[in-house]
């Protein structure tokens, strides 16, 4: 099964709110998007952004320059239509992160919750890599939570791989300058407790 198959029927068959990685807000997140890109007019890319709701809170937050992408059509059509009109001024794109080409455009900050340890093939992780060089502009952001250490080993029956900040480094590589990561703990829908680390970098100007 394709892909993009895969996801768009775990997304018709799941509440938005039952999938594993489902949660009202992001808080970390957001904390780290406010922190790091203060100016509401930066700006910012959530990369497997599908239902989540971290898209509300960055409106809310009055930030104006919002992309989405998802590789569900399934998922970024539900959360059109849950935004309503304020859908309108945001950018959405469908497609692979791993084959995906946003063209001219330039982003202050890249975040990524739950996509990069999806990317278990070594060729995958150099495109997404790739597509971070591309798209974010000298000097601005990546915001990447992956499992951590003690996570699971798989999500929505694809396998993961777990990452601690060291290892994850290693993955992007150079011209990623790491400005800290921290480990958090996300409780699921089904009440089970999930290890995350979310790292954050600066791309070199």
């Amino acid at each position: 099964m394709h892909p993009e198959d895969h996801w768009n029927r775990v997304y018709a068959t799941k509440g938005f709110d039952s999938v594993s990685w489902y949660a009202p807000h992001l808080d970390k997140s957001l904390k780290l998007i406010e922190r790091l890109c203060p100016d509401k007019a930066a700006a910012i890319v959530d990369i497997g952004g599908g239902q989540s709701t971290l898209v509300d809170d960055l409106l809310h937050a009055q930030y104006r320059d919002i992309s989405v992408l998802d590789i569900s059509r399934t998922a970024i059509e539900f959360t059109k239509r849950r935004l309503g009109e304020r859908s309108e001024g945001l950018s959405w794109h469908v497609g692979d992160i791993s084959r995906y080409d946003f063209g001219a455009k330039q982003f202050d900050l890249w975040h990524d919750r739950a996509v990069f340890h999806f990317l278990t093939d070594v060729a995958n992780r150099m495109a997404y890599v790739g597509a971070v060089r591309r798209s974010v502009k000298p000097g601005g952001h990546v915001v990447i939570a992956t499992f951590g250490p003690d996570g699971p080993f798989q999500c929505s029956g694809l396998d993961v791989v777990r990452y601690d900040d060291k290892k994850l480094q290693q993955a992007v590589g150079d011209g990623f300058v790491l400005l800290g990561s921290e480990t958090t703990y996300h409780q699921t829908p089904m009440g089970k407790e999930q290890q995350f680390l979310y790292s954050w970098f600066k791309v070199d100007a």
